[in-house]
């Protein structure tokens, strides 16, 4: 296997052992073990034995970094993967769109309490599904990415070169019935966030394009990171993406080259392991937004035994007492898991260029032990901490 190891001294406690399941949740105030860097290594290199090409890591511990690449960024060059790679990060898009309406409430131009067709009139049937219950997936809307990629790749063949208003997904949603009433109970879908950026043109008169750059990838001067819809082309240095077919032994699909316009404000963004630690970073160290907006973004509604949602945030509690925040991404592709602590001290971020893979997105959920427990990341089939369901793209079985 291949194999690529970057680390600057960790400045951080040795490791410890992690506490038993029933610990108490971690304070901001308690230090946190030093990463794991062998579990780490091995959760990547478990994901490459596990289908992907190649998978890497990075960790930012209050600016000591730790990065880990394993395997292939290209499999037709044999280039290998050295974490340095722009890829698309899927799902993980939602935090950067909840973060621009957050910030249009901070300025007073949004509010999360009021219905959707106060700012889109005639987008839903009746006015009961409320700002926030879009960002927190509790609107009852279909997810159409159901119906798009009921086989993975033909439907992504259909879609790859696609470009579609929104207001086109939106409809597809509607030819489904409520999944629940508005507010009832959590129901993730991608139609959520495509109003989300609806909401966010509609509010300030520019493409959603503009927002993210001006709002968070130049202030904070985010260099990987791009929206180019409906562009296909990764710019610059990036790791190719590969999709696993849905009948087992046919050959990976290159997806690098896609339009991506089926997520669009819920899946398009492309960036990198260190561009998406410094947003998470900024976003739970409050320079992105208010301190109240934070804290509604944190607020979390239980999704699992171990998951919750917020405002377009993830919350994963881990198996020794600490609850990161975040959020996960897949896209014919990619896979990404991107936290952080709740106070932006410590962040990680890792990616798989492979999905449509069940066994690899488990296997690089297991990196969240390694980076904020200290202890080894678990291998296929032992115990650890799940990965959460995957978004945007639901994976079938290899």
């Amino acid at each position: 296997m291949l194999l690529a190891l970057l680390t600057t001294p960790a400045l951080a406690a040795p490791a410890a052992a992690a506490p038993p399941a029933h610990a108490a949740p971690r304070t901001n105030a308690d230090p946190l073990p030093r990463p794991d860097q062998v579990g780490l290594r091995a959760a990547l290199s478990a994901a490459v034995d596990r289908g992907a090409p190649g998978a890497a890591a990075r960790i930012d511990d209050r600016g000591t970094v730790h990065a880990v690449s394993v395997g292939l960024a290209d499999r037709r060059t044999g280039r290998v993967m050295d974490g340095r790679e722009r890829f698309r990060i899927g799902s993980v898009t939602k935090v950067f769109t909840a973060v621009v309406l957050l910030q249009l409430a901070d300025e007073g131009r949004l509010d999360l309490d009021a219905p959707v067709t106060r700012y889109l009139p005639g987008l839903l049937p009746g006015d009961t599904v409320t700002v926030r219950q879009v960002l927190g997936h509790r609107s009852g809307l279909y997810d159409y990415a159901d119906d798009l990629f009921a086989r993975s790749v033909p439907g992504f063949e259909a879609v790859r070169t696609r470009v579609f208003a929104p207001r086109e997904l939106v409809d597809l949603s509607l030819r489904h019935p409520r999944l629940n009433r508005p507010g009832a109970a959590y129901a993730y879908a991608n139609t959520n966030f495509v109003i989300a950026g609806m909401l966010a043109e509609r509010l300030t008169g520019r493409p959603v394009a503009a927002e993210f750059r001006d709002r968070i990838f130049r202030p904070l001067r985010l260099r990987d990171t791009f929206y180019v819809h409906p562009g296909t082309a990764v710019p610059g240095r990036h790791a190719r993406g590969y999709l696993t077919p849905d009948r087992a032994g046919d050959p990976l699909v290159d997806a690098t080259e896609q339009t991506v316009s089926w997520a669009q404000s819920a899946g398009a963004i492309i960036s990198s392991t260190r561009d998406v630690d410094t947003f998470l970073t900024a976003l739970l160290s409050g320079r992105l937004t208010s301190p109240a907006r934070l804290r509604e973004m944190r607020r979390a509604v239980r999704v699992t035994a171990t998951q919750a949602y917020g405002l377009g945030l993830r919350r994963r509690d881990l198996p020794c007492g600490v609850s990161v925040y975040g959020h996960t991404g897949a896209v014919q592709g990619y896979y990404t898991v991107a936290f952080a602590t709740a106070d932006g001290r410590r962040s990680l971020t890792a990616f798989a260029n492979a999905s449509n893979n069940g066994p690899v997105l488990d296997t690089l959920g297991r990196t969240l032990d390694a980076a904020f427990c200290g202890v080894p990341a678990r291998r296929p089939g032992g115990p650890g901490t799940p990965s959460a369901p995957p978004d945007v793209v639901r994976p079938s079985a290899p």
